[in-house]
């Protein structure tokens, strides 16, 4: 059984954790932090890692390359292995007025949003990605399976 532990001061993310259960190979446990910020903070992030001088409604940014798609082996990540013993994958951050301001314009609830942008943030972690027309409608619905595994639906 796969462990994933998702770390949020803010708000509890178990759920999501256990939504990502079967998705991912692992001989060990799996670790990611997600923090939700503000405006100021996810521009400077963004202007910092980026080269955008803009507000966004979320960043990733992984500890590990090139491993869409591949089972994760504690041997190959010694120096992402954390205190727990969990490889940890990286962080997402979350831009909350953005979060609130897309749900909306989607005319959904805010923790809908909120849920999405953290999905989103994991499948950048584990190496899925946007940005080419033939990713684009994997990320998607590898998104939505586990928006419905949680019970998130369009509302």
């Amino acid at each position: 059984m796969l462990m994933l532990n998702i770390f949020c001061e803010q708000f509890d993310f178990s759920p999501l954790a256990e939504a990502f259960e079967g998705e991912i190979e692992s001989d060990c446990g799996l670790s990611a932090e997600i923090i939700v910020t503000d405006e100021a903070e996810i521009r400077r992030l963004n202007a910092e890692a980026r080269g955008i001088d803009a507000v966004t409604d979320v960043l990733s940014f992984p500890s590990l390359d090139g491993i869409r798609g591949k089972a994760l082996k504690k041997a190959d990540f010694p120096f992402e292995v954390d205190e727990e013993g969990n490889i940890f994958l990286g962080s997402i951050v979350i831009c909350e007025k953005r979060a609130r301001e897309q749900a909306e314009e989607y005319g959904h609830s805010y923790m809908r949003e909120l849920h999405y942008l953290a999905v989103h943030g994991l499948w950048h972690l584990l190496g899925y990605d946007h940005m080419t027309e033939e990713d684009k409608p994997e990320m998607r619905t590898r998104e939505e399976k586990i928006l419905s595994k949680l019970g998130i639906t369009r509302e």
